[in-house]
């Protein structure tokens, strides 16, 4: 393992990428070698703290098992390697063959978060379409997409991170922030402290909710009741920011009349949260308009409804008029920059981009293709095949519901190169697999949109042989032979600096202070001046039926098809991916430390469910959906803890992976995610090999 420091000894300041905060970071070196990994005490996000998982980034990029060479599958199933130049070669005829013999858009390019989230993920989608394909798809087909249309269609912006630290009311949704995103919980209880109170809504409890003053338990799939149940407490009792609405909204009248039929006495039948508490938590929050701000988690966007129900949350807040205002939810200003991708120059709109049709939304204001359907296209069922596809930094075969078919999918292609760090599973499914490098090898910008920052990672380090993310890309370019019109710059240094020309922005500022500089000055109350970025201008608490290709032009609130305790005495509602201190998706379940801590994927039971079924701690049990099956290891939680008829397995694990049990076929029909938090399941004692009956 050859490498090379920017410098043999002293400390660099570079922002971390273990996570998708960028909190800031020193990077200690001795004799060429990092040694450790601090934080930054004067940056405005991390503000000198550090996770786990930031303390990890050395283990990460020096482990035993990191690919450093390119690898290729041979025809005995093994990898072995090959030089760099020959398998961009080889990769390059592959793409021009299917390119040849079906066209451009049967082949796709997929990217993920353990390498990047934005330059990244730019560098692709400018390959895809300079290649003349129009399928990008990413992460995002089952994370935060959903959360960024609904704010947008009521909205026309998405706050990254509402004003907490200035809130009255702090409403957090579905999350658990403490772990998720520490620096955003650090704003929370900032708030705290200036006396804001807390509120958390989840089936689960979490470590975010010691510091609630109110937790409200709400049975999986009924949060859209619990919404509009405060929405019609507020209306109903004037308890809502009237000259905002009057002002500033479309919609209200009909928003008002649905509301009606959603009395305490119906909401708390179809939450399970009593009367008392759903008034309490209306109360609390009329007392204290319009200093309202809430934090959507995504597991409001894996149901079914997911984004109506966020729709709904959004239309809350609007209501109450916290819209960009201190303590509400900030209209961010963004950077005038360049944009690497080239939908204005090449659109490739017409040539059918995957899931387009079907979910325009998510097309529409991500232009993202839907990576569920993208396993239909390349079994043969979708419009038109996909042949090849290229993946970086991301574990589908892990992280995509009904795994068993996504593995099915990937192994069919005639191209799957994975360019990642270590070899995961969907990397073991490749013909071709490409070292990355982390983000200590690269230099990259980041925004902070919620402090109008700008900021430049910094390279740290290299490895021989390793090539970073945008030469990756122009390489690849190069051998197709478009690198140079669509892959100019000679590095990534060159790209940083073109992004941002004529933006206002100093580059040398940017190299120089690694907390970031500030691009535009934090402004309020945006609206009185100017109108809000939606079709109408206002505030959409109804949206033109059709965009929905015929569904209610209001946020409508659908009970679950399924219900704890229906079924049988065996039958669960399953929810899935709580997330875990260490681990981040699939990632660093190879750091040593972190398995000793949490080795084991575990389904979590309440302890009534587990005497009723006479299970105990740490037994294996069978865990069965129409999808397929899983035999897991049981941990008990207090009565307190989850609720009862509900599960709870985390997702990432490789022997254990969670996603064999869940349905690719069960989505919201405006965003296409899938539903991952009430899959009905059955649980299976594994030595009697039959059902439990009672």
């Amino acid at each position: 393992m050859t490498s090379r420091t920017i410098i043999s000894d002293g400390t660099v300041g570079t922002l971390c990428r273990q996570c998708d905060m960028y909190c800031g970071i020193n990077i200690q070196i001795e004799n060429g070698r990092l040694t450790k990994t601090t934080g930054d005490k004067s940056h405005p996000v991390g503000r000198g703290k550090i996770c786990p998982k930031g303390t990890a980034a050395l283990e990460m990029i020096y482990h035993r098992d990191r690919i450093l060479s390119p690898l290729k599958r041979m025809p005995n199933g093994q990898f072995e390697p090959i030089p760099y130049d020959r398998a961009i070669t080889e990769i390059a005829d592959k793409i021009s063959a299917i390119k040849a013999d079906l066209g451009a858009k049967s082949v796709g390019v997929w990217t993920g978060e353990a390498i990047g989230f934005l330059q990244q993920e730019e560098y692709a989608r400018r390959f895809s379409h300079a290649l003349g394909s129009p399928n990008y798809f990413s992460a995002e087909s089952v994370c935060y997409a959903a959360r960024h249309i609904a704010y947008y269609l009521v909205q026309g912006y998405y706050p990254t991170c509402e004003d907490y630290a200035n809130s009255s009311v702090i409403l957090i949704w579905g999350a658990n922030l403490e772990i998720t995103h520490p620096p955003f919980m650090r704003e929370v209880l900032e708030g705290k402290q200036k006396g804001a109170k807390i509120v958390v809504v989840d089936p689960r409890k979490t470590r975010t909710e010691r510091h609630a003053d109110l937790v409200v338990r709400t049975i999986p799939g009924t949060d859209g009741a619990l919404v509009w149940g405060l929405i019609n407490h507020l209306i109903q009792n004037g308890q809502y920011d009237t000259e905002f609405v009057r002002q500033y909204t479309v919609g209200f009248a009909d928003f008002r009349a649905y509301a009606e039929k959603f009395d305490l006495t119906y909401v708390s039948r179809e939450t399970g949260v009593p009367v008392d508490t759903i008034r309490q938590l209306a109360e609390l929050i009329g007392r204290n308009v319009p200093r309202i701000s809430q934090y959507v988690g995504i597991s409001f966007e894996h149901q079914v409804n997911g984004v109506n129900v966020i729709r709904a949350l959004v239309s809350l807040g609007n209501i109450c008029g916290s819209s960009d205002i201190p303590g509400g939810s900030p209209w961010p200003d963004h950077p005038d920059v360049r944009s690497l991708t080239l939908y204005d120059h090449l659109p490739l709109a017409d040539f059918r981009p995957i899931g387009a049709e079907r979910f325009p939304l998510l097309y529409q204001f991500r232009k993202q293709c839907s990576s569920l359907m993208a396993m239909d296209y390349m079994l043969g069922q979708g419009d038109y095949p996909l042949r090849g596809c290229i993946i970086s930094g991301a574990n589908p075969a892990l992280t995509n519901p009904n795994a068993a078919k996504v593995k099915q999918a990937l192994s069919s292609l005639d191209l799957l190169v994975v360019k990642d760090l270590f070899a995961t599973e969907t990397a073991r499914l490749a013909d071709y697999i490409i070292p990355a490098a982390s983000f200590l090898e690269r230099s990259e910008l980041h925004y902070y949109p919620y402090k109008h920052l700008a900021a430049l990672t910094r390279r740290v380090i290299e490895f021989e042989g390793v090539r970073n993310e945008y030469d990756f890309w122009k390489d690849l370019a190069d051998a197709l032979g478009f690198g140079e019109r669509y892959f100019p710059w000679p590095d990534e240094t060159a790209v940083n600096r073109w992004i941002v020309e004529g933006s206002g922005l100093d580059f040398q500022a940017l190299e120089k202070h690694t907390c970031g500089v500030v691009y535009a000055p934090v402004r309020w109350r945006k609206f009185e001046h100017c109108p809000f970025p939606t079709p109408s201008g206002k505030i959409e608490l109804t949206t033109d039926v059709t965009t929905f290709r015929g569904l209610p032009s209001i946020p409508v609130y659908l009970p679950p098809r399924h219900r704890i305790g229906c079924g049988g005495a065996a039958t669960f509602l399953l929810a899935t991916g709580a997330r875990s201190p260490f681990y981040y998706h699939s990632r660093y379940r190879n750091i040593e430390r972190f398995q000793k801590r949490n080795p084991d994927p575990v389904v979590e039971i309440n302890v009534r469910d587990a005497e009723r079924l006479s299970i105990s701690n740490g037994e294996k049990v069978r865990i069965v959906s129409a999808t397929g099956e899983l035999v897991i290891s049981a941990k008990i939680l207090k009565a307190d803890e989850v609720l009862p008829g509900l599960l709870q397995i985390g997702h990432g694990w490789d022997q254990g992976n969670v996603n064999l049990l869940t349905d690719d076929a069960d989505v919201d029909p405006i965003s296409g995610y899938p539903n991952l938090k009430h899959v009905v399941v059955r649980v299976e004692k594994t030595q009697t090999e039959s059902a439990i009956s009672g």
